[in-house]
C-alpha cells in the first residue's frame, strides 16, 4: 500500500465514533410508495410478521388499516400498544402512546404514516419526531410514506395533481432512515384495486379516480417515486465508496464530467458536456485545475476560466477549482470520489514532435480506465484562440517579474561559491562541491524551480573555477562532467518538488483562513443580541475576506425593506429597487450573479430557514473575484450565518415579548377574576332589594315602580359584564372542559330568551328555527351564554322599536345559527375586530360594556369546533352567524336529558 492509499487517521477515528453512535440507535426502516393502496402497511405488517417469527418483540405502535379487510387480517394476530386518548375540539381521538412505547421497550415498532400530524396536546406535532425519539431510545421502527408527503417535492406533486398536500415529512428524515424498500404497482392494478374497494369505501374511490387517483397522476408519481429512490441508492453507493475507499468509478449511471483549461475550447466543452447531460438527464460536473505553472497566468486569462465555470454553473452544473501538481490525477481523483463515469476534455492540437508527447486525454485513459473520455473539437477558431492565448502567455512572461529572486539565488551562489573556496585547502574539491550542491537545494526550497536552475548553472560555473584552483585535483579525477551535470539535475528537482510543495501549501493556508473566518464569525454572531451588533459583525468579517463595503438592508414585521443599518466604514449608494426585487425572488442580483450584471453593488437575499431576513449589499473592487467557486461558496456560507443569527435574534425577541404578554395576561386575568368575585355578591343584594321593593306591600307608587325597576335593569347588566369577566377569565386558564349533552336547540335558545327578557321590552323578537332541527351534542350552559350574549349585543348597540331575528339551517356538515338585527351595522372593517378582547363596534363608545362578550362567544364556540363570524346584511343591520359540527345523535333507547337552566 502506497502512501496516497494509506486511509487518513483522523477520518478513520470519526468513521469508528459515528459506528458507535449508530449502534446504540435504532435502526428506521421506512416502506415508500407513490401513492395510497400500493400495498405499504401490507409489505411493512408482512415483514413485521417474520421478525416476530424470528423472535423479536414486535408491537403496534399505530397501523391505519382504514377499513380494508386484507389490511386489518395482516395486523391481527400482532400485540398493540394501548392508544392515549386526548381530547381535542371536545372529541376523544385516541393518538399513539409515545410515553408508554418508551416504558415497553419493544425491539421493533411498528409506526404508520410517517408524515401524520398528531393531535394538539401531544409532547410532538409530528410523528417523524416520535419515531426519531423512539430510535434514540434504541427501538427499532416500521414505517410507511409516500411520495407526495416529501417536503422537497410537496410543490412539484401538488402542480401534477392540483392538490396540495399538507403533512409533510422534512427529507432528512427519509434520507437518514437505515433502510428505504420501495413498494410498486402499475397504475392500471391500482385502480382496479381502488374499484373494487381494496383501497377506499366505494362512495370514496369513486371521488379519488375523479380527482387525485387519474391514471396520468398515478405514472407521474410512480416516476418520481423511483427516480427518488434512485437518488437514495445512488448516495448510498457513493457512502460506501468513500467508507470502503473504492477506487474505480462505479458506472451505474450517467453522470459527466467536463473539464475546462486553458484552451480555446473551453466554452464548447462547457456546452456541449450540458447538451449531453441534458439529453441523458444525468447530473455534471464542471472543474478547472489549477497546477503550479497555471499559476504563471495572466489575469485576463484566469478570469476567462472563472467566466466559463460560471456559465458551466447557469448551465446546471457542479463547478470546482481544483489544486494539483498534475492536473490528469486531479481530475481522476475528482471523478472517482464522486463516481462520475464520462469525462469531457478538449482534442489536444496535433504537434509534430508527437512521439514523445501524450495528449491529456490519454493520460486520463491510462490512469483511470474504467472511465469514458470524450473528446470535444475544438475547431478552427478555438484553435487560433488557442494559439494567440499561448502566444500572449509567451509575450507577457511573469520569470521578470520575479527578478528579486533571481537576484537572491544568485546571491547564495556568490557566498556558497566563497565557502567553497575557504573549505577547498582542508576538505579538497569533493567537500567544496557538496557545499556548492548544497547551495541549489537551500534556493530550490525557498525560491522555486526557476531560481534553483539559475543556482545549479551558476555553481556548474564556481566548480570549474574550483577545478582549475591550485589545491584541487585535475578534473578527469573528479569526473567533472558528471559532477556538473548531477548539480543540474539536482537544482531541477529541488525547484520543482519545492514549487509543489509551495503551492500545496499555499492553498492549504487560503482553505485554513476560510475555515478559519466562518469559525470566528459563527461564534460571534452566536453570542450576538441585536440586529445591528449581527450588522456590525457582518461587515468586519465580509471586509476582511472580501475587501468590500457591505450594507445591511433588513426587513420588518411586515417583509419590508428597512434602510440599510450605520456602517463603521460608510455606506455604498444603494439601489432600493434592485434590493427589492432579490428579497422578492429570493435571488442574488448585480456582478457575479445572472441578474443585472451592470450594477456596481452585489445584492445577496438572507435567507434564513423560516423566510428572508433582508438584503446584504456589496460594493466589490474586484468582481470578477466574485467568480470563483470558493469565494462564492463562502459569500453563501457569510450571508446564511448572518441570516440565520437574524432569525434567531428574532424569535428571541418574540419569546420575550409573549413572556411578557402571558405574565400581564394572568395578572389582569387574576385581578378580573377577583374583582368579579368580590362585585357578584353586593349585585345580587342590590338584585333582590330591586324585586322585594317591586313586590311588598302596598304597591309602590309609580315612580318607586320606575325606579326599583332601573335598579334591576342596571343591575343586571352589571351582573351580565361581571359573569363575561368571570367567564373570560375561567376560558383563558386552560383547555376549555364541556358537559357535552344531546339537546335540542331550541330550548338552548329558549333559555338565553327567557333571561333576557328584560331587555326586550322594546325591541321586537323573531325567531324561526324550523321544526326539524337535529338535536345538537353541546355544554347547554356555555352555548346559552353565547347566545344571550349576542342578543344582547343588539340590545345595546340597536335603537328602540329594532327587530331581532334569530334563526337556524341545517347543512350537510354542520348547523349554522344566527342573530340578526336592522340596526345601524358594524363599522366598516371592524367585522373581525370585533371578536378581540375588550374591543367594542365603537371603540369611542365605552358605556356599553368592556368589549368581552363576543370574545367569550369565539371561546366557546371554537371549543365546540365551530366557527363564529359577524357581517353586515344588504337590507341594513348586522348579523353573527356561528356553526356547530352535525353529529350523529344517540339512538332513540338512550335518554335525552331535559333542559339546561337558564343563566343566572
Amino acid at each position: 500500500m502506497t502512501a496516497d492509499q494509506r486511509p487518513d487517521p483522523d477520518r478513520l477515528l470519526d468513521r469508528v465514533h459515528a459506528e458507535e453512535a449508530r449502534a446504540r440507535r435504532g435502526k428506521l426502516k421506512i416502506f415508500f410508495g407513490a401513492s395510497a393502496g400500493v400495498g405499504k402497511t401490507c409489505a411493512m405488517l408482512g415483514e413485521a410478521r417474520q421478525q416476530a417469527a424470528k423472535g423479536v418483540d414486535v408491537v403496534i405502535g399505530s397501523v391505519e388499516t382504514h377499513g380494508r379487510a386484507e389490511t386489518q387480517r395482516m395486523a391481527d394476530g400482532l400485540p398493540a400498544l394501548p392508544a392515549r386518548e386526548l381530547v381535542h375540539r371536545h372529541r376523544v381521538l385516541r393518538e399513539f402512546d409515545l410515553d408508554g412505547a418508551l416504558k415497553r421497550r419493544p425491539g421493533l415498532i411498528l409506526m404508520d404514516e410517517l408524515a401524520h400530524s398528531n393531535v394538539a396536546g401531544s409532547r410532538h406535532a409530528k410523528r417523524w419526531q416520535d419515531i426519531d425519539e423512539l430510535l434514540a431510545a434504541g427501538i427499532d421502527v416500521y414505517s410507511t410514506v409516500n411520495v407526495q408527503h416529501l417536503e422537497s417535492l410537496n410543490d412539484v406533486i401538488s402542480g401534477i395533481t392540483g392538490i396540495r398536500v399538507w403533512e409533510t415529512v422534512p427529507d432528512k428524515v427519509f434520507d437518514s432512515a437505515d433502510e428505504v424498500v420501495l413498494v410498486d404497482l402499475p397504475p392500471d392494478e391500482l385502480l382496479q384495486r381502488l374499484q373494487a374497494g381494496k383501497v377506499y369505501l366505494p362512495h370514496q374511490a369513486e371521488r379519488a379516480i375523479r380527482n387525485f387517483f387519474r391514471k396520468g397522476n398515478l405514472i407521474a408519481l410512480r416516476e418520481l417515486a423511483l427516480r427518488r429512490t434512485a437518488d437514495r441508492v445512488d448516495d448510498e453507493m457513493l457512502q460506501y465508496r468513500r467508507e470502503q475507499a473504492v477506487a474505480p468509478v462505479w458506472q451505474t449511471r450517467d453522470s459527466l464530467l467536463a473539464c475546462v483549461g486553458t484552451g480555446g475550447a473551453g466554452e464548447r466543452i462547457v456546452r456541449t458536456t450540458a447538451r449531453i447531460a441534458s439529453r441523458l438527464e444525468a447530473p455534471w460536473h464542471a472543474v478547472y485545475v489549477e497546477t503550479p505553472a497555471l499559476q504563471r497566468l495572466s489575469d485576463s486569462e484566469r478570469h476567462r476560466v472563472l467566466r466559463l465555470l460560471k456559465l458551466a454553473e447557469e448551465l446546471g452544473a457542479s463547478t470546482a477549482v481544483l489544486a494539483g501538481s498534475e492536473a490528469a490525477a486531479a481530475v481522476v481523483d475528482y471523478a472517482r470520489t464522486h463516481n462520475l463515469a464520462k469525462i469531457v476534455v478538449g482534442r489536444d492540437r496535433a504537434r509534430r514532435w508527437r512521439p514523445p508527447y501524450r495528449s491529456f486525454a490519454e493520460r486520463l485513459g491510462q490512469a483511470a480506465p474504467e472511465v469514458d473520455v470524450i473528446q470535444v473539437a475544438g475547431g478552427a477558431a478555438a484553435g487560433a484562440a488557442q494559439r494567440a492565448a499561448g502566444n500572449a502567455r509567451l509575450r507577457h512572461p511573469r520569470t521578470f517579474d520575479e527578478w528579486p529572486a533571481y537576484g537572491k539565488a544568485a546571491a547564495a551562489c556568490a557566498v556558497t561559491g566563497m565557502a567553497s573556496a575557504l573549505l577547498l585547502p582542508i576538505a579538497g574539491l569533493p567537500g567544496s562541491a557538496l557545499v556548492l550542491l548544497l547551495g541549489v537545494v537551500l534556493v530550490g526550497a525557498r525560491a522555486g524551480r526557476g531560481p534553483a536552475l539559475l543556482a545549479a548553472v551558476l555553481v556548474v560555473a564556481l566548480l570549474a573555477l574550483l577545478v582549475g584552483a591550485p589545491h584541487a585535483a585535475p578534473a578527469g579525477d573528479l569526473h567533472y562532467p558528471t559532477t556538473a551535470a548531477v548539480m543540474l539535475v539536482v537544482g531541477l528537482i529541488a525547484g520543482q518538488l519545492t514549487a509543489a510543495s509551495r503551492y500545496q501549501a499555499k492553498v492549504a493556508r487560503r482553505r485554513e483562513r476560510r475555515i478559519s473566518a466562518l469559525y470566528q464569525m459563527s461564534r460571534d454572531l452566536s453570542a450576538a443580541l441585536l440586529p445591528e451588533e449581527i450588522a456590525r459583525i457582518g461587515t468586519r468579517f465580509v471586509v476582511a475576506e472580501f475587501g468590500a463595503r457591505a450594507a445591511f438592508l433588513l426587513t420588518d414585521d411586515k417583509n419590508r425593506l428597512q434602510p440599510a443599518l450605520p456602517a463603521a466604514n460608510g455606506l455604498p449608494a444603494i439601489d432600493m429597487a434592485i434590493a427589492q426585487w432579490a428579497l422578492d425572488h429570493q435571488e442574488a442580483a448585480g456582478p457575479g450573479s445572472h441578474t443585472l450584471v451592470g450594477s456596481p453593488l452585489l445584492y445577496l437575499p438572507l435567507k434564513a430557514p423560516m423566510r428572508a431576513r433582508g438584503v446584504l449589499a456589496l460594493e466589490v473592487q474586484d468582481a470578477n473575484r466574485l467568480l470563483i467557486p470558493e469565494q462564492q461558496r463562502l459569500l453563501d456560507t457569510f450571508a446564511s450565518l448572518i441570516a440565520i443569527a437574524l432569525e434567531r435574534v428574532h424569535y428571541v425577541a418574540i419569546a420575550q415579548e409573549t413572556t411578557v404578554q402571558m405574565a400581564s395576561e394572568r395578572l389582569r386575568n387574576s385581578v378580573l377574576a377577583a374583582l368579579s368575585h368580590d362585585l357578584r355578591t353586593p349585585l345580587g343584594v342590590l338584585v333582590g332589594l330591586a324585586e322585594a321593593i317591586s313586590g311588598s306591600p302596598p304597591p309602590p307608587a309609580d315612580r318607586q315602580a320606575e325606579i326599583a325597576r332601573a335598579l334591576k335593569e342596571e343591575a343586571l347588566r352589571v351582573s351580565s359584564q361581571v359573569n363575561n369577566l368571570l367567564e373570560m377569565a375561567r376560558l383563558q386558564s386552560g383547555p376549555v372542559q364541556l358537559n357535552r349533552q344531546w339537546l335540542p336547540l331550541d330550548q338552548v335558545v329558549g333559555g338565553a330568551l327567557q333571561t333576557l327578557q328584560w331587555a326586550f321590552r322594546e325591541h321586537r323578537i323573531k325567531v324561526s328555527l324550523g321544526e326539524n332541527l337535529p338535536l345538537v351534542n353541546i355544554d347547554p350552559v356555555l352555548l346559552e351564554r353565547v347566545v344571550y350574549n349576542l342578543l344582547e349585543n343588539t340590545v345595546k348597540f340597536t335603537p328602540a322599536g329594532s327587530s331581532v331575528e334569530v334563526g337556524a339551517q341545517v347543512g350537510e356538515t354542520s348547523i349554522a345559527i344566527w342573530v340578526a338585527d336592522n340596526g345601524p351595522g358594524l363599522p366598516k372593517g371592524r367585522e373581525e375586530i370585533i371578536f378581540k378582547k375588550f374591543e367594542r363596534g365603537r371603540p369611542a363608545d365605552a358605556s356599553q360594556g368592556v368589549g368581552l362578550g363576543l370574545a367569550i362567544c369565539r371561546a366557546i364556540v371554537e371549543a365546540h369546533g365551530g366557527e363564529i363570524r359577524a357581517e353586515n346584511r344588504p337590507s341594513g343591520g348586522a348579523r353573527f352567524i356561528f356553526t356547530l359540527p352535525r353529529e350523529i345523535p344517540p339512538a332513540p333507547t338512550e335518554s335525552v336529558p331535559e333542559r339546561a337552566q337558564p343563566l343566572p
